[in-house]
């Protein structure tokens, strides 16, 4: 009986992980007929089941896959027709719809002539844009022939797909869901039976065992005479047995050891958790629910037919902008193509670079520009936007080399087909005292350069300490900045400077002037109600000589590098610095000492010339 219970146990719980497995996944697929030059999964198409999709795109020669935020997929396709995929509940399977965008031009009327032949044989479909590479995207895949990967994307996520470079469009999609086939009773019937049928092994070799004894020579039996038993006939050989008890004994050992191989083997395939059954059942929750604010959610909902805000970009979003951001200025640092540079970087930052490039095309020991740093990202400081342009602030610190000062950065997306760009660049002062800003899940804000619930409106911290800088403590603005935590007002101070000049080159007179440049001001909301403040100072040296002879740079110096004249003049020559600021500008009402901080800041020589 207990290897019939056995064998029953055993079996069926074999049978739970085979012959009455249910499926692991569910699967739902879809085909194109190629037309269009993009596929739009839905969010609808996405949460048609529970858990991680996996996503199986074939039918191009090149396939490319990303997701990310459904408006911005919808602003990158902006006025492209895209094959947009849906689920249908009722039916279970997911519907295509061709989406093309409204034109808001009336349309030409009918020419009356028909245009020359030339122009019909000119003329060609301009090729699709290509979404590859653009930082709009959660991540982004490419592959030939096809591409199989699992995402696990929240609702308000879709996925774009295409063939850049491909005369064919991908024509099959498929969507799997994983599906809980575990048998949680699998696991115990086979460990079970394994153990019933060892008791009946054991229970048949210790029938053996008394068998065998019971069977042994008699001993101590009684004295006197014994009678002559009979002998047995003699058996012939067509029915003598071949082997004794002893050898069939063995033989029946080394079969019953066939199961004790077998039967641990199938015990350790039911280590797997999914044939167990599972008895926890989860710690209830003892933290609050999040606030709106801390989920990320907008404060106020907005008005019908307007967009939420929403953060820029998300934290690991704006990581894989970073690395793209390092390496590229790895990449352009060493060639020195400002042609190249314009493509990540723009206003400040630029001007530096493209100053440093001339310079070390001159100058070969002069030094490249600071390396940006890809991570880690001690701040992502996203604004909070409903569409374009985009800003973000973020600073980073060298993984390589803790001892260089983390980098300040601030990047601008101009529209949906722009990559972010890096507008300002500085090195963060040493104990820079930082605000304490919202999560990037939340955003920050921009505050208009009027603003009035600051200390100082934004659109006049660069004016005011540029005027600090010219004049020092006398300034009037002087006392509503903290000064003695940055020594930068001397370094940069236009007495100081100026009283040097005359006095290593007395036959010449500089005249030192500090303004605001041209570069946007920069502010992001903080959590105290201040603002984090981005701005671009251009501070002018002209020298004139005052002997009437005659002035010029430096030999061999930067300015003369940059500017290409080597000779002297009569007229003298001029040379100015772009100089990029982070401020913190506290709110009204954060305390009668609460003054505005320098966070960090860089110069660089960005043009020099003869004066004209």
């Amino acid at each position: 009986m207990a290897f019939i219970a056995a064998a029953v146990m055993i079996g069926f719980g074999i049978a739970q992980r085979t012959v009455f497995l249910e499926p692991d996944r569910v699967s739902l697929s879809s085909e194109f007929d190629g037309e269009e030059d993009f596929i739009v999964l839905e969010p609808d198409a996405l949460a048609a089941h529970p858990g991680k999709q996996t996503l199986t795109v074939s039918g191009s020669p090149e396939v490319f896959l990303s997701y990310g935020r459904s408006s911005d997929v919808q602003a990158w396709l902006a006025d492209e027709p895209y094959t947009s995929v849906h689920y249908d509940a009722d039916a279970e399977t997911l519907v295509s719809e061709v989406v093309v965008a409204e034109s808001e031009e009336p349309a030409a009327p009918p020419a009356t002539t028909a245009p020359p032949e030339a122009t019909d044989a000119t003329t060609a479909a301009e090729p699709a844009p290509s979404p590859a590479g653009s930082d709009l995207w959660l991540d982004e895949f490419t592959a030939e022939g096809s591409i199989t990967t699992t995402v696990d994307v929240p609702d308000g996520i879709s996925v774009l797909i295409a063939a850049p470079g491909a005369e064919q469009a991908p024509s099959q999609v498929s969507i799997d869901w994983p599906l809980e086939n575990s048998t949680p009773w699998a696991g115990p019937l086979i460990v079970g039976g394994a153990l019933v049928f060892l008791v009946g092994i054991a229970l048949v070799v210790s029938g053996f065992a008394h068998h065998r004894r019971s069977r042994g020579p008699r001993r101590n039996l009684p004295k006197g005479p014994r009678g002559r038993l009979p002998s047995a006939p003699k058996p012939s050989r067509r029915n003598q047995v071949t082997g004794g008890g002893r050898r069939a004994i063995g033989r029946a050992k080394r079969v019953a050891l066939v199961p004790l191989i077998v039967i641990p083997a199938f015990a350790l395939s039911a280590c797997s958790a999914d044939y167990w059954p599972s008895f926890d059942l989860g710690a209830p929750a003892t933290s609050a629910p999040p606030t709106p604010t801390e989920a990320g959610e907008p404060a106020e909902e907005p008005a019908e037919g307007e967009l939420a805000a929403e953060p820029a970009v998300t934290v690991p979003q704006m990581e894989r902008i970073m690395r793209r951001v390092a390496v590229f200025a790895n990449e352009v640092d060493a060639s020195r193509d400002a042609a190249v540079a314009a493509e990540r970087f723009t206003g400040p930052a630029l001007e530096a670079r493209t100053a440093n490039y001339a310079i070390r095309g001159v100058l070969a020991e002069h030094p490249a520009p600071s390396a940006i740093p890809a991570s880690p990202l001690t701040l992502t400081l996203p604004q909070q936007v409903t569409g374009w342009p985009r800003t973000v602030l973020t600073i980073a610190k060298n993984a390589d080399d803790p001892t260089i000062a983390p980098t300040a950065l601030v990047l601008v997306q101009e529209s949906p087909r722009e990559n972010y760009k890096v507008e300002y660049a500085m090195a963060l002062a040493p104990d820079a005292d930082m605000p304490l800003v919202a999560p990037a899940s939340v955003g920050a804000a921009p505050i208009s350069p009027e603003f009035k619930g600051l200390v100082m409106p934004t659109g006049q911290v660069a004016s005011a300490y540029a005027d600090i800088l010219q004049n020092g403590e006398a300034s009037p603005f002087a006392p509503m900045f903290d000064l003695a935590a940055s020594d930068l007002d001397e370094l940069l101070n236009a007495a100081t400077r100026k009283t040097e000049a005359e006095t290593a080159n007395p036959t010449a007179t500089l005249t030192v002037t500090t303004v605001e440049g041209d570069a946007p001001t920069i502010a992001l909301s903080t959590v105290d109600a201040g603002a984090m403040v981005a701005v671009e100072l251009q501070r002018g040296e002209q020298s004139v000589p005052n002997d009437g002879g005659t002035a010029g740079f430096q030999a061999g110096g930067v300015a003369a590098a940059l500017s290409g004249f080597t000779g002297q003049s009569a007229k003298g020559v001029q040379r100015s610095s772009g100089i990029q600021l982070l401020f913190y500008v506290p709110g009204v009402g954060a305390g009668e000492n609460e003054q505005i901080r320098l966070l960090g800041w860089s110069e660089s020589l960005i043009a020099a010339s003869e004066i004209p």
